[in-house]
């Protein structure tokens, strides 16, 4: 999986760009077939009057369904980007449910066929 991460509005540092890149290095466990993921942090200069909000909004490119797009704020950027990867975890287990479920409707629909040719 390639993992681009761009910042906007902050300093992209080194710490920053590996925290980013091993937390969305382990969706890879839920789903084996992601492509690509890019990633934007920053900081919102709208909310000024309410001090400091960060986001991190990330696009999972997988083939063969629709692209995943995620984007979450919050007071802390670290935290922002954990919500962003938890957010897509739980996505990414519908999907593959969505996937495994399509799969089994395909083996019965074969069965099914297979036993009408025995009889």
């Amino acid at each position: 999986m390639t993992i681009n991460v761009k910042a906007v509005g902050v300093e992209m540092t080194d710490a920053l760009n590996q925290y980013t890149k091993e937390k969305f290095e382990t969706l890879t466990k839920f789903f084996e077939n992601i492509i690509q993921a890019d990633v934007t942090i920053g900081k919102n200069s709208d909310h000024h009057a309410h001090g400091e909000v960060f986001y991190a909004h990330a696009t999972l490119h997988v083939p063969s369904h629709s692209n995943i797009f995620i984007e979450k704020t919050e007071v802390d950027l670290y935290k922002a980007i954990d919500k962003v990867k938890d957010h897509l975890k739980v996505e990414l287990e519908k999907l593959k449910g969505q996937m495994r479920a399509k799969d089994h409707e395909e083996i019965r629909e074969q069965k099914a066929y297979q036993m009408d040719d025995e009889q």
